[in-house]
């Protein structure tokens, strides 16, 4: 098949979670989702760090993006006070949004950016605080392109897909990591249906990629998380793409609670595993895995759905919402600097030493 065109991937590519403009950040509110398009808007670091929390916005990418403009947003508060924008004054502010969630190494990153950016500017500190958040997220989008392109690549003709949680344009700056490479891939004819796990327990897969797909035109059936192994069983399912909230230098890989279960199906059943996720999830300072911190949340989250209640009162519940998938069950990882194979420590370092 040939490479989609521009104007094909355009098709797919209309929605944007995170925007900011004149001191003002406002997100796509992801819990209200499908049925209510809301925006929730932030005027200062605080209000970006509970939206963080409470997951109006989420998907690694997206976090970090949401971060440094919660950074500008602080910064621009200071301005407006009279008072001096510097590493000091914004200790708080970075600390803050720094611990609205531990998994995702897109926030330390973003979040890393700024203070950079800040050390190192000439000028007027709020000027260079917002060209540098503007930049993370435009670069995101970019790389995201180059991804869906790179990852449409590996794929079959007229194949089936299975992807968990979302990863598309509510996760990131726009087009998705590995809903993008769903996008190019559908694009260019290489996919013929795509199948969502509902992913338990806040149904990002039911409430938001299902969301994304259809309003995309994109075929797309929902399944059970519970079902997964029975369709690849089936022969539906050629290829697994999911994305990642953190991948370790030997590419372990952290992602949404049920990507190792997915995995390990996959090498049962003969069925390919991609991992889509740009540059600054990988973390080469985390060697493995087992070095990777698993949030957990609020056991109330599993027993109950969007708000009500489902479970005895009396019953307890254990809240991963993240966990590892080692690299020996992934066939290809996916980034906007190129695509890694086993062995990934190799790849990655050379990544890594090779770009910087």
């Amino acid at each position: 098949m040939s490479a989609p065109t521009a104007t094909h991937l355009d098709r797919h590519d209309t929605i944007r979670a995170v925007t900011y403009a004149d001191g003002v950040l406002r997100l796509l509110d992801q819990r209200e989702l499908p049925f209510t398009e809301a925006q929730v808007e932030c005027r200062n670091a605080g209000d970006v760090a509970k939206a963080i929390r409470d997951l109006v916005v989420r998907g690694a990418p997206a976090i970090g993006i949401a971060a440094a403009w919660g950074v500008v947003l602080q910064a621009g508060l200071l301005d407006n006070a009279g008072h001096p924008i510097s590493a000091v004054t914004l200790r708080s502010t970075f600390d803050t949004l720094n611990a609205a969630r531990p998994t995702a190494v897109n926030l330390a990153w973003a979040l890393a950016r700024m203070r950079a950016a800040l050390a190192a500017t000439g000028g007027d500190p709020l000027t260079t605080l917002t060209v540098e958040a503007r930049a993370i997220q435009d670069e995101d989008l970019a790389a995201n392109r180059r991804m869906g392109e790179i990852g449409a690549s590996f794929l079959g003709d007229g194949i089936g897909v299975l992807t968990h949680c979302n990863t598309g344009s509510l996760a990131t700056a726009g087009f998705g990591t590995a809903l993008g490479v769903i996008r190019a891939g559908y694009a260019g004819g290489r996919i013929a249906q795509v199948y969502a796990g509902e992913t338990r327990p806040w149904l990002q897969g039911a409430r938001l990629t299902m969301w994304e797909l259809v309003r995309d035109a994109i075929p797309a059936q929902l399944i059970a998380d519970s079902a997964a192994s029975h369709l690849m069983k089936s022969g539906a399912v050629q290829w697994v793409i999911v994305g990642a909230d953190r991948i370790a230098a030997n590419g372990d890989t952290a992602n949404k609670i049920g990507t190792y279960q997915l995995a390990i199906s996959a090498k049962r059943h003969g069925v390919k595993f991609m991992v889509v996720a740009p540059w600054s999830t990988v973390d080469m300072a985390t060697k493995g895995g087992d070095d990777i911190e698993i949030e957990l949340r609020d056991p109330a989250e599993l027993l109950s759905i969007s708000g009500r209640r489902t479970v005895v009162d009396g019953a307890d519940a254990w809240n991963p919402v993240f966990d590892v998938t080692p690299a020996e069950l992934i066939d290809v990882i996916v980034t906007e600097r190129g695509a890694i194979e086993k062995p990934f420590d190799r790849g990655l370092a050379k990544l890594a030493g090779a770009q910087g």
